[in-house]
C-alpha cells in the first residue's frame, strides 16, 4: 500500500483527538483519549506520542507511509518556532512542542491555532473544498477565525491573522468590553457567551419573554424561544447576525473571499441565523463584493479540527 498518510492532533483540555487523513483530506481513521493534564505537561506529551502511535497501529496503514503529523491547540502559538506560548487550558506555556515530538516521532510536525486549523479542515475537505479563498467564522464561547488565500492558511505578520471576533463592529454607545480588554468586538454579540449575556440582559430588565422561565439560559434555548416567536429572543439573534453581516461586508472589502463559511455550537441554529446575516450582507457589501459570493455552514463539525491539523503538512 503507497498511499501518502498525514495525521491531525485535536490538542484539547480534556481529550486529544487525533485522525488520519489521505492526499484528499477524507478522513480515514479517528482516535480519542484522555488529554492528561491533572499529570502535568509531560504527561499530555506523552499521550501525543502514544496516541498517534496507536492509531497507525490499529490502522491498515505502515508507519512509513506517514509523511507527518499536525497539531491544532486552543492557545497562543509561535506558529513558526512551533512553540505553544500560552495554552491555559492544557497548562502549556513555552513548550517547543514541535521540536519535542519530531525527535520523538522522528516524523515532521507542524502546529497551528484551533481556529486556523478548522478554517483549514472546511477549505481542505469541507464546506470549502475546491474554493481557493475563503473565510471561516467559528462561533461558540467566543468567535474565532480562519483566513484561506491561495488554498493555504493566512497567518499574517506574527501568526495571529484570522482573529475575527475582535473586529470592532459595535458602535461605542451600545459597545461593552470583550475579554481582550477593548470593547466593541463582533465577539461580545455575536458568540454563544454574547447571546447568552443579552439575554439575561433582557430577563433582567424584565423583558416580556418566555426566556424569563428558563433556569439558565444557553444560546440554543434563545434560538429556540426566537424560532417559537419570541419577539425578545429575535431581537437578539437578529442583533447576533446583524454584526456577523457587518464584519463579513468589512472582511470583504479587505480579502474578496469566495465563501464565508460559519461553524462552532452557536451556527447550529440554521437558516433563523444565516437569512439575516446574508441579508445584511447584502445591504452592508458593494454590490461588486457580493456577486457569487456564498454565506454558508460549515459541514465537518468536530472533525474539521483533526483534518485541517492533518492538512498542516500539505496546505500551510
Amino acid at each position: 500500500m503507497s498511499e501518502n498518510i498525514y495525521v491531525g492532533v485535536d490538542l484539547g483540555g480534556t481529550a486529544i483527538k487525533v485522525g488520519i487523513c489521505n492526499d484528499e483530506g477524507h478522513l480515514l481513521h479517528t482516535y480519542e483519549g484522555p488529554t492528561g493534564t491533572q499529570d502535568g505537561v509531560h504527561t499530555v506529551i506523552d499521550n501525543i506520542e502514544k496516541y498517534v502511535r496507536q492509531i497507525v497501529a490499529d490502522s491498515p496503514y505502515e508507519w512509513d507511509q506517514l509523511v507527518g503529523v499536525g497539531a491544532g491547540v486552543a492557545g497562543f502559538t509561535n506558529i513558526r518556532e512551533g512553540i505553544i506560548i500560552l495554552a491555559p487550558n492544557i497548562g502549556f506555556r513555552d513548550v517547543p512542542i514541535r521540536s519535542i515530538l519530531e525527535d520523538r516521532l522522528n516524523k515532521p510536525v507542524k502546529i497551528d491555532n484551533d481556529a486556523n486549523v478548522a478554517a483549514l479542515g472546511e477549505a481542505w475537505s469541507g464546506a470549502g473544498r475546491g474554493i481557493e479563498n475563503c473565510v471561516c467564522y467559528t462561533l461558540g464561547t467566543g468567535v474565532g477565525g480562519g483566513i484561506i488565500i491561495n488554498g493555504k492558511i493566512y497567518q499574517g505578520f506574527s501568526g495571529l491573522a484570522g482573529e475575527l471576533g475582535h473586529i470592532s463592529v459595535v458602535p461605542d454607545l451600545e459597545a461593552i468590553q470583550c475579554g481582550c480588554g477593548k470593547t466593541g468586538c463582533l465577539e461580545t454579540v455575536s458568540s454563544a457567551t454574547g447571546i447568552i449575556r443579552m439575554a439575561n440582559d433582557a430577563v433582567a430588565r424584565g423583558d416580556r419573554t418566555t426566556l424569563a422561565s428558563v433556569d439558565k439560559i444557553a444560546a440554543k434555548e434563545v434560538f429556540d424561544a426566537a424560532k417559537a416567536g419570541d419577539e425578545v429572543a429575535l431581537r437578539i439573534v437578529n442583533r447576533a447576525a446583524f454584526y456577523l453581516g457587518k464584519s463579513m461586508a468589512a472582511v470583504a472589502a479587505v480579502l474578496n473571499p469566495e465563501v464565508f463559511i460559519i461553524g462552532g455550537g452557536v451556527s447550529k441554529a440554521g437558516e433563523i441565523l444565516f437569512e439575516e446575516i446574508r441579508r445584511v450582507y447584502a445591504q452592508l457589501a458593494p454590490d461588486p463584493l457580493q456577486k457569487d459570493v456564498k454565506i454558508i455552514p460549515a459541514l465537518l463539525g468536530n472533525d474539521a479540527g483533526i483534518v485541517g491539523a492533518a492538512g498542516l503538512l500539505l496546505r500551510s
